[in-house]
């Protein structure tokens, strides 16, 4: 009879959650927008994004795959992965979510990071944040939000955060009331793994991750994982979760061998390329004299060898990697980057043109080829590949920069200020932004280009005028 019941009340939770319409809640989705946008400009302040194309794409695929299982949702989701060792995942009202590296670099396989990415997905999905926000906003929104981000952060993360706004003891008092409650998440996890089985995952990886994270809170104060401090009762998720996977066959894992592939790949990149320099040199070395048929054992120190700027061995390295697994775009793409970085521009175009061949839309490759068409003095033709890059990935800024001095190049002045102003506009240099975008306003014919100059400028000034306000 208690199985029966708490199976019902398990149904009842997830309709509340999933059914009852956004008019039900009293933030409406405009607000929780306004709200997360307040949010994220504290979170973005006070972090390091890791912005790899092909770490951050994997991140935001495993997250929409486990989306594609929710009713149409208000928010329009994104991942994120913060460049810290700590263990913490999180998110903001409206659909931002936060993996810190350290975490992501202690998982073992796709079913892990579904696990942690399905749990705040159900955060979101719930509006646990907004709700208690919602709850305590006589405060004021912006306020609430930079506590939020600064709780979020974990202790370093709150203290920065705090001396950003005036917070006083009445907001200071809110810190706890906006943190998640064990009946948050509860209703998380009943609705993550329930997610997680219709995207295709099974439970075991979300039952990992929070073993893991709890088995760092023996560590030193510094090291102690700031999930637990956001998301409490960690030893009765786990034997609620544990409890769920004995009785239900569907909650098991099954993972694919492109999953596999996908995982490890990115995982190792994430390792090599962001993790400590001196512990990936020394796991990636160990790795490759325990296990030399491994391809990604060498792809992974090829990685480590380059950042470490040893690029010579890195080759060696990472054309081992491609005899052992042919024509990999991944591998393929790098070893074209490093020969770019060493000079080596014949070869560096010609494996780019392999991997483009095989991953025609990867950004990165598509980014290194046009900067190695620069180095060649094939000028229109990297126009023609930032233009290609740009058209699929309007926000990889570094495109917009070089994009930009190619048509300086060839006195194509307006076409120069007008990407340029964009690329200073992302990266939030508004003197030079206005400087670009005005001159380009003054020769470009292009009405599109014209309009898109135009908002801009109408952002460009709101901005600045709110951060007049904060300075105030």
């Amino acid at each position: 009879m208690k199985l029966i019941t708490k199976k019902y009340i398990v149904i009842i939770i997830l309709i509340i959650c999933m059914l009852i319409p956004n008019q039900a809640f009293s933030m409406t989705v405009k607000q929780e927008e306004e709200l997360s946008r307040e949010f994220m400009k504290y979170v973005l302040k006070h972090v390091e994004l890791i912005e790899d194309p092909l770490i951050v794409n994997y991140v935001n695929n495993v997250g929409k795959r486990i989306i594609s299982a929710l009713p149409p949702q208000p928010f329009t989701y994104h991942f994120y992965i913060i460049k810290d060792d700590v263990y913490n995942a999180f998110a903001s009202p409206a659909g931002h979510i936060f993996i810190n590296s350290g975490l992501f670099e202690a998982m073992d396989n796709e079913e892990e990071l579904a696990g942690i990415l399905g749990h705040e997905i159900a955060h979101v999905a719930c509006r646990h944040i907004s709700q208690k926000i919602e709850r305590s906003k006589k405060i004021g929104l912006a306020t609430l939000a930079g506590i939020a981000a600064g709780i979020f952060l974990g202790t370093g993360g709150a203290a920065v955060a705090a001396s950003a706004v005036t917070v006083g003891s009445m907001a200071a008092g809110q810190s706890i009331a906006l943190a998640y409650s064990r009946e948050d998440e509860m209703q998380a996890d009943q609705l993550g793994l329930k997610n997680l089985a219709k995207a295709g995952y099974g439970g075991s990886g979300l039952l990992s991750a929070l073993k893991k994270i709890r088995s760092r809170q023996w560590f030193s104060s510094d090291q102690i994982p700031t999930y637990l401090t956001t998301h409490p009762a960690i030893e009765n998720r786990i034997a609620y979760i544990s409890s769920r996977l004995e009785d239900n066959t569907k909650l098991k894992s099954r993972t694919s061998s492109k999953a596999c592939y996908n995982f490890a790949i990115t995982h190792t990149r994430l390792v090599a390329m962001y993790g400590d320099e001196g512990t990936a040199l020394r796991k990636f070395q160990i790795y490759t004299d325990k296990h030399p048929e491994s391809p990604m054992a060498h792809y992974g120190y090829a990685l480590i060898l380059a950042r470490t700027g040893n690029r010579k061995d890195a080759i060696a390295h990472l054309k081992t990697a491609l005899e052992k697994k042919a024509f990999d775009p991944n591998i393929l793409r790098d070893l074209g980057r490093i020969y770019f970085l060493d000079g080596r521009y014949p070869e560096a175009l010609n494996s780019l043109k392999g991997a483009a061949s095989m991953a025609p839309d990867d950004p990165e490759t598509l980014f290194f080829i046009g900067r190695t068409q620069i180095e060649l003095g094939r000028l229109k033709e990297a126009i023609s590949t930032f233009e290609k890059l740009i058209a699929k990935n309007p926000d990889y800024t570094m495109a917009l920069y070089f994009l930009g001095n190619v048509y300086g190049k060839l006195g194509k002045l307006e076409d120069a200020h007008y990407f340029l102003g964009i690329y200073y506009k992302n990266k939030q240099n508004y003197k030079n932004a206005l400087f670009h975008l005005n001159r380009a306003l003054k020769t470009i014919i292009d009405p599109d280009k014209r309009s898109k100059i135009e908002e801009l400028l109408k952002e460009i000034r709101k901005n600045e005028a709110e951060m007049h306000k904060e300075d105030l």
